[in-house]
């Protein structure tokens, strides 16, 4: 049981981090938060991703640079270039470290992106990772009642990549599709996503793509948008409405 919690516990925080924080409000601006909130997000996706936290400047231009060329070959991440998820992500991630080691000029992709240099170096040190692979590993050894149980460790080291894997892949090769005129592959692979929360909408959220809530029919769910639309009303967020 004490498995199941933290396996189920840091692929939904993780998860909800990358959505909220790094899509939603640093990639896309959806919503506006004070400088403070800002950085307690920040704070809470490098704790909470731990071994794989991804920067969230990095992420965000790329994300920046997926919408710009979706499904072209200047796509940082299209499955339509590659004949496995795994030749996609790593390519995806060449890009990812030319952005962060500022090789890449990408400026014009950078504009109102969370900065925060002294976390970011901290975060990004290969000994921090290794610090958090190694309590994840701890805790196996003491909870752990089977040598399955194992298995999951693997995807505890990679977790932020492995949730990006899932969308870039499945959201822009299986699914359905409400609107044709986004001129991408980009499809509805779940109605009622809690697998990804709400990022397997990817057909919606590129027809609209500052648009909070990425459930566009009465049979849709986006498991996210009520959490950004109580945020909104209690005053730790403020949503863009002319996007609603």
């Amino acid at each position: 049981m004490a498995i199941a919690i933290f396996f189920i516990s840091h692929w939904f925080l993780s998860l909800f981090m990358q959505t909220f924080f790094l899509h939603r409000y640093a990639s896309h601006g959806m919503f506006t938060m004070s400088k403070f909130a800002e950085r307690v997000c920040h704070l809470l996706t490098f704790l909470i991703q731990g071994s794989s936290y991804i920067n969230p400047r990095a992420y965000a231009i790329m994300h920046r640079m997926h919408h710009a060329h979706s499904d072209t070959e200047q796509d940082p991440h299209s499955p339509m270039h590659w004949s496995n998820v795994f030749s996609m992500m790593w390519h995806a991630t060449k890009i990812y470290r030319s952005i962060v080691n500022r090789q890449m000029d990408v400026e014009k992709y950078a504009k109102n992106v969370p900065q925060w240099p002294l976390l970011d170096k901290f975060a990004d040190n290969f000994v921090v990772r290794v610090v958090f692979a190694v309590l994840y590993t701890y805790y196996y050894i003491i909870f752990a009642t089977a040598s399955w149980q194992y298995l999951l460790l693997p995807i505890h080291y990679v977790m932020g990549p492995i949730h990006g894997s899932i969308v870039n892949w499945f959201g822009h090769k299986y699914g359905y599709v409400n609107f044709a005129s986004t001129k991408d592959n980009s499809k509805n692979t779940l109605p009622v996503d809690f697998l990804m929360l709400g990022e397997l909408f990817q057909n919606n959220h590129h027809y609209k793509p500052g648009d909070p809530n990425f459930a566009k029919k009465a049979f849709e769910f986006d498991p996210v948008y009520p959490f950004i639309w109580f945020f909104d009303v209690i005053g730790l967020i403020k949503m863009k409405r002319n996007e609603l």
